[in-house]
């Protein structure tokens, strides 16, 4: 550059430093010129206020106008989730609906999901057929058999509803009416055997009793193989002989190792089902859980296998087709998989000592807090019952026992929400839900909120008045709901009825609902230790004899 172009840029550069000056301070351009006068400190507060702008921008393309946390740069999803995975499913949708709202917005493994406790939307989501698919871990979900596989989180939806029509057909019709009659001989049995079952200071470990129970039953319903371990095993072994000498019977289980598998299956189920995928590349503690899921899995296969060999042998079948030989049939001609057949039948005979035996466990806790109300009900039975015992009973008839039971699924359900997908875009109750959202029904918070007279308490005058269906889904509804919703209610009946007409039960001193541990990740659980769960069983008639003498 000559000297006479620089003299002809000097003025300029005085007239832009001129104009610098007569701007005001926040609309001054960010350039090399301001930078370089600038102090390092004001430098630095500069750039941490541009850094604070831009998370700002980009939280606000996260930002929904549901009610829930926020997402903070991506520390909300991360909170949220680590939540879910530390307290459990139960106990984080709770915290969440009492905290933000009826609905809210939360993320469980970088996926947006929604929590409802308002039965307006829970309604809506339960009859809708955009919502029929569940959402979970998909290589969980593989850990376990779920995946793509039996009922009940198949979220492959045509053939789950393939599926559905054979546990449809199985909880239905002369399989339902089967079922009082095996309820009540099962629980006799049982109950003929408590002193198995008792221990030195005469308590019974009563959710245990209520599984050996529950899980007999279903087998005699939907399986129909014998339990007893080696001593079947070595008659049967016998058996076969004669009609293949070669054949070499798969080992079965006993009843006992069947409940530990179960045990073991659906802790392994609660722990896998929305762990990051990280989880399983941790070798050892993915292996542990796996193979506790595999034990379950095999167990089902050798009884399955004798199933096959004895419908092979038969001569003629039974006039009413058990669930599992429905299943095998199926197998037979192309419809459903062996594995899947296996998953079927695995999660039918689960089913019941993973809800049903928790159920009335729970249910005789809350009875001795109404010594009243179980008055009320034994008045009711012995009024209802025939001469011929509790087969004959007729159950419609037992109002005070229906709204009992009706009550404790209302105010201390075993399962007290439901996880869903939705399948396509919708709106509920003005919120644009996109397809892909997950969607968990806090049904138990919702049955505490809305509608009963008295929502905190147990007291079976919340059923004193018909209650409309939206209001009161212990089991759900729609397309999707609880197949066997019918069947658990006539075995809760009869199996109570059977036990409450031949004993009281009495727990530990100062045991109650409110004072035993629990967890609430994919149910609500007691925390099983030594002594708390275990009851006295006091026979009526002893019972009886003593308030005679009391009176005396």
């Amino acid at each position: 550059m000559n000297k006479q172009t620089a003299g002809r840029q000097r003025p300029a550069q005085v007239c832009y430093s001129t104009w610098l000056e007569m701007l005001p301070a926040e609309t001054l351009p960010i350039c090399p010129v301001v930078v370089d006068s600038m102090s390092k400190p004001v430098a630095l507060l500069l750039l941490l206020l541009l850094l604070v702008l831009l998370l700002t921008a980009w939280s606000h393309t996260h930002c929904s106008h549901i009610p829930g946390p926020s997402f903070l740069a991506g520390l909300g999803p991360v909170l949220s989730y680590t939540r879910f995975i530390w307290s459990g499913i139960g106990t984080a949708s709770n915290y969440y609906n009492i905290k933000y709202g009826s609905i809210v917005r939360v993320w469980i493994n970088s996926e947006e999901t929604l929590i409802i406790s308002k039965s307006s939307a829970v309604y809506h989501v339960l009859r809708s057929t955009h919502y029929v698919a569940r959402f979970g871990s998909k290589k969980g979900l593989e850990c376990i058999g779920m995946e793509g596989q039996g009922i009940i989180f198949n979220s492959d939806v045509p053939l789950w509803k393939k599926v559905r029509t054979y546990f449809s057909k199985a909880l239905t019709g002369p399989g339902l009416q089967r079922t009082v009659a095996i309820c009540v001989n099962s629980t006799r049995e049982h109950l003929d055997n408590l002193q198995n079952m008792t221990d030195s200071s005469g308590h019974v470990d009563v959710l245990n009793l209520m599984r050996a129970t529950v899980v007999d039953i279903s087998n005699k319903l939907f399986l129909r193989v014998p339990l007893d371990g080696q001593l079947q095993q070595y008659f049967l072994q016998i058996i076969f002989k004669y009609v293949d000498p070669e054949f070499t019977f798969p080992p079965l289980t006993s009843e006992v190792d069947l409940l530990l598998k179960i045990q073991k299956y659906f802790d392994t189920w609660q722990t896998v089902l929305i762990k990051p995928d990280l989880f399983f590349k941790i070798g050892w503690f993915y292996n542990k859980h796996k193979a506790a899921a595999q034990e379950l899995q095999d167990v089902m296969e050798s009884l399955l296998e004798y199933k096959r060999r004895a419908i092979n042998e038969s001569e003629k079948l039974d006039d009413e087709v058990d669930f599992a030989t429905e299943l095998i049939f199926a197998q037979n001609h192309g419809n459903l998989s062996a594995d899947n057949v296996r998953q079927c039948v695995l999660e039918m005979v689960i089913a019941a000592p993973d809800t049903l035996s928790i159920t009335l466990f729970f249910m005789l806790m809350l009875l001795k807090q109404k010594p009243d109300l179980e008055l009320k009900i034994v008045a009711e039975m012995s009024a209802v019952m025939s001469a011929n015992g509790a087969e004959n009973v007729d159950y419609s008839r037992l109002k005070v026992l229906e709204d009992f039971i009706n009550e404790c699924l209302r105010f201390h359900p075993v399962v007290d929400f439901t996880m869903r997908k939705a399948l396509e875009d919708d709106i509920i109750e003005g919120f644009n839900i996109k397809k892909g959202t997950n969607i968990i029904l806090n049904i138990g918070l919702m049955h505490k909120t809305e509608f009963f007279p008295k929502p905190e308490e147990f007291d079976i005058e919340n059923f004193e008045k018909t209650v409309p269906k939206r209001f009161f889904q212990p089991f759900g509804c729609g397309p999707r709901s609880c197949v066997g919703k019918h069947i658990a209610m006539v075995m809760m009946k009869a199996i109570l009825v059977t036990l409450l007409s031949r004993y009281t039960v009495c727990p530990r001193h100062g045991c109650t609902l409110d004072s035993i541990r629990q967890t609430n990740n994919l149910s609500q659980q007691p925390v099983e230790d030594e002594h708390s769960l275990a009851m006295r069983f006091i026979p009526r008639t002893t019972q009886q004899q003593h308030a005679d003498q009391t009176r005396l």
